[in-house]
């Protein structure tokens, strides 16, 4: 069995890319540029000031409008990153 896996942190860098801790302790660089292009209910996106207004809740980036993308969707596309600093995982 896979285990599912969970954002715990993000950090805003710029453009529309993310910085993004797992709980399986990786951390990953996600451009979400295609997703604001979208449109639909990503279209809000577009708007780099409603972006920045991100926040994890059910174990991933959600946006006020409703919007989110899937923990397992970020991982996929995230890039592997060795710089993990201004995040020290805490036990929540």
């Amino acid at each position: 069995m896979n285990k599912i896996i969970h954002v715990i942190e993000a950090e805003y860098l710029e453009n529309y890319i993310i910085k993004v801790w797992f709980d399986d302790g990786s951390v990953k660089i996600v451009d979400l540029e295609p997703y604001a292009k979208r449109g639909g209910i990503f279209s809000r996106l577009a708007d780099k000031e409603f972006f920045k207004k991100y926040f994890i809740d059910l174990n991933t980036l959600c946006w006020p409008n409703g919007a989110d993308i899937a923990p397992e969707r970020l991982y996929e596309i995230g890039k592997v990153t060795d710089n993990p600093q201004h995040f020290v995982p805490v036990n929540r």
